[in-house]
């Protein structure tokens, strides 16, 4: 674990600042959290809810698309987004630390810190650089990190807690947001994938503009031929994964036999944290 991202963890019991003892994370009242065997750190005090994080099946496909780099041209504009020069890059909902990794290739002298509430896609977050801190926590509580303590805030995908991003991030800091453009894997409807509304980054903006201003937008396009092996990874990797046993859906994802002509969209939006009070 990187000792900037150490410092800039808190007690999840106390919110006391924590230190590495052995393979421990202690604080100096006494709380302690053991790091699993994959390298990562589960700060939680309860069960997660079901159908809230990603099983072991969503996260192995997840692994498969993105290692046949379908998506690497997202990843580069993520980095695109990303100001040079060192400090925390804070990943919220980091799966299995594909972007986050991207990122820290650019920059040798920043820190990686991954949250997301799935212990499974955290264990190969945990590997994916070796800057990267791997924590687990449930996004929509108050975070186990210190105030001010970032310096890039990323959300690729992911739940958005546009006060705890504010608190988190530093004055001047930026946060990236990715999300799925309004045609994004239209082709794959009948699958279960769910299709975006339209207006979505009006009210992206609206949601954060209390503590943020909207500095950059880019739109990332992708046409993409999916062999049925990566229709099935793309389709389970995501919140679809969940809800295969629905209406015959996981039937008529077992009968793709033939490669499929996709398009794949995405807006990366880019904001300024606003001067805090």
């Amino acid at each position: 674990m990187e000792s900037s991202a150490i410092a800039a963890l808190r007690c999840s019991v106390c919110a006391a600042g924590v230190t590495l003892d052995g393979r421990t994370l202690r604080c100096a009242r006494g709380h302690a959290f053991d790091l699993a065997k994959q390298g990562y750190v589960n700060l939680l005090h309860a069960r997660v809810p079901a159908g809230t994080a990603d099983t072991t099946e969503m996260v192995a496909a997840r692994a498969e698309f993105l290692a046949a780099g379908h998506y690497a041209p997202l990843a580069d504009a993520i980095a695109d987004a990303v100001p040079s020069g060192d400090g925390l890059v804070v990943d919220a909902g980091a799966g299995t630390g594909y972007y986050l990794a991207a990122v820290l290739d650019r920059a040798p002298g920043a820190t990686g810190l991954a949250l997301d509430v799935s212990a499974v896609a955290l264990r190969r977050a945990a590997k994916a650089h070796p800057a990267i801190t791997a924590a687990v926590w449930n996004l929509w509580e108050p975070w186990p990190v210190a105030d001010d303590s970032a310096a890039v805030l990323l959300n690729v995908f992911a739940p958005r807690n546009g006060a705890e991003f504010a608190r988190v991030l530093r004055p001047g800091g930026t946060l990236v947001v990715a999300s799925p453009g309004p045609g994004h894997l239209a082709e794959l409807a009948d699958l279960g994938l769910l299709g975006i509304g339209a207006g979505k980054e009006q009210r992206l903006d609206e949601s954060l503009s209390e503590w943020f201003v909207a500095a950059d937008r880019r739109q990332v396009r992708l046409p993409l031929t999916l062999d049925p092996g990566a229709v099935r990874a793309v389709v389970r990797m995501g919140p679809a994964g969940h809800h295969l046993h629905r209406d015959g859906r996981a039937e008529r994802l077992a009968a793709v036999s033939s490669a499929v002509e996709v398009t794949a969209e995405f807006t990366v939006s880019v904001y300024t944290a606003k001067e805090k009070p």
